[in-house]
């Protein structure tokens, strides 16, 4: 499969009074990867929620291969990496890569596992595929490893085209250089087209880099290799400082590239094949583009894209059940003793006991919970109680909870009734599925503390 060439032009966004991006135009080629540097406020981050789809600019056209493509072609196959990682902390690198397999692609048991085990010796992570992912407050993989993982689940459907936005913030120079490495790998070796934004890479990072966006003001200043960047510095009398890499002494005079580029001539309007300049007579391919009005059947970028989604939504409900129920299994209460500090138990206390209280029936009836969400209802620890209260406080009261025309319609007992609370004898049975939950609970956390503390004298305990 041939990769994919990308050709954006006219790109133009605004959010109220403000520019954010005039006259964008750019080309990223595929077995390359194209940086898109410049000062904050660039409009870096907002260039590449463009070119995912994630933003509708005022004006923009984008060809895939000179051939115009719509959004939600292209986000089939492309990949967005946002700045911030969104992970399960308590699942393991392992799991969070299959999970993700198991939603986008549509494979056997074995050629899943292959697949998945196969990502994670490109990404580097086979030596903590058992380790979970972790955050801030969970301990886990280290910054740039948990960076890997949020890349690998927008690989795993082998994407043409992959957009990142920052993935070296928040890391270490020896981390962020070799998440570079990793990507400058994956563009050659899979023909992949690569588009990132970076805030003042390091010389070694800037050496990986094929071409080069700078970016100031939301217009670009430069479009090219880094060697031309040098060039260009140079016959704007900005000559290369020793031991600066050529991007970041960019970056630094900034406003005096702004100035040079202003003044020079404008460029010619760039062209796409089979057609004539952007702002000269359109063809009726551009017309179309611009108007929005695009055959999807017609559109051949010879990328085989797959047709609907991967899976039905059966399976789908099953594998983000599946992932939910990993996650409830290892934060469950009576396992909050096995972590690290008081903090963190507290915490984890609270988001459990935050979920039995949603599916206790305050706020939703059983009768109205989707069918897969029942089983919640059931192992809640307020439900119990809260029933018990209800009957307690309605049951043989004789109070009138709805009147009309000096008639009670509605009485306490017809709402027990028919929110299925029973009468007097589910009440003593509450009472007793209460005690059993405190009788539990105490025992595990028992054995727990039992476990932990023959583990700390060195003594083989109990395993939970």
């Amino acid at each position: 499969m041939r990769g994919c060439e990308i050709q954006a032009l006219g790109i133009n966004y605004t959010v109220q009074t403000h520019t954010i991006l005039k006259h964008v135009n750019l080309t990223a080629n595929p077995s390359e990867i194209l940086a898109i540097v410049g000062p904050s406020g660039a409009g870096k981050s907002s260039l590449l929620e463009i070119l995912a789809g994630k933003l509708t600019p005022q004006t923009a056209s984008i060809f895939i291969n000179n051939k115009p493509i719509n959004k939600p072609r292209f986000k089939k196959m492309s990949g967005y990496v946002t700045q911030r990682d969104t992970l399960f902390p308590l699942l393991t690198v392992e799991e969070t890569l299959r999970f993700g397999a198991s939603l986008r692609l549509r494979l056997a048991e074995a050629e899943l596992a292959s697949k998945v085990k196969s990502l994670l010796c490109e990404l580097g992570l086979t030596h903590v595929a058992g380790a979970r992912v972790g955050d801030d407050r969970v301990r886990g993989i280290s910054g740039g490893e948990r960076r890997r993982v949020s890349i690998g689940l927008e690989v795993i459907h082998d994407p043409k085209v992959v957009i990142l936005d920052e993935p070296t913030s928040g890391l270490d120079s020896t981390s962020a250089h070799q998440i570079i490495d990793m990507l400058h790998v994956m563009a050659e070796a899979s023909a992949r087209t690569i588009i990132l934004s970076i805030h003042q890479p390091s010389f070694r990072i800037v050496k990986l880099f094929h071409n080069i966006l700078l970016l100031a003001a939301g217009a670009v200043l430069h479009h090219g290799s880094v060697d031309l960047l040098s060039v260009n510095l140079m016959l704007m009398d900005l000559p290369l400082p020793v031991h600066v890499n050529a991007v970041e002494f960019a970056i630094e005079s900034i406003d005096a590239i702004a100035a040079a580029v202003e003044a020079a001539p404008p460029p010619p309007p760039p062209k796409i094949a089979g057609g004539t300049s952007k702002t000269g007579k359109f063809t009726l391919q551009q017309l179309f583009q611009q108007s929005k009005v695009i055959d999807e059947e017609s559109i051949d970028v010879e990328v085989d894209l797959p047709r609907g989604f991967a899976n039905p939504q059966i399976k789908e409900t099953l594998i983000l059940s599946h992932r939910f129920y990993k996650n409830i299994l290892r934060i469950v209460v009576c396992f909050s003793a096995l972590v690290p500090n008081f903090i963190v138990g507290n915490s984890v206390i609270s988001a459990v006991m935050g979920s039995f209280f949603l599916f206790s029936g305050y706020f939703i009836s059983k009768n109205q919970l989707p069918r897969f969400w029942v089983f919640m209802h059931y192992i809640s620890l307020f439900k119990y109680p809260f029933e018990g209260l209800l009957i307690n406080e309605f049951s043989r009261s004789g109070r009138c909870l709805e009147t009309m025309l000096d008639t009670c319609v509605v009485r306490g007992e017809d709402v027990l009734r028919e929110e299925g609370y029973g009468d007097e004898g589910s009440r003593w049975k509450n009472y007793v599925i209460m005690l059993c939950f405190i009788l539990v609970y105490r025992f595990v956390a028992y054995l727990i503390l039992r476990y932990k503390c023959s583990s700390n004298a060195g003594v083989r305990g109990f395993v939970v």
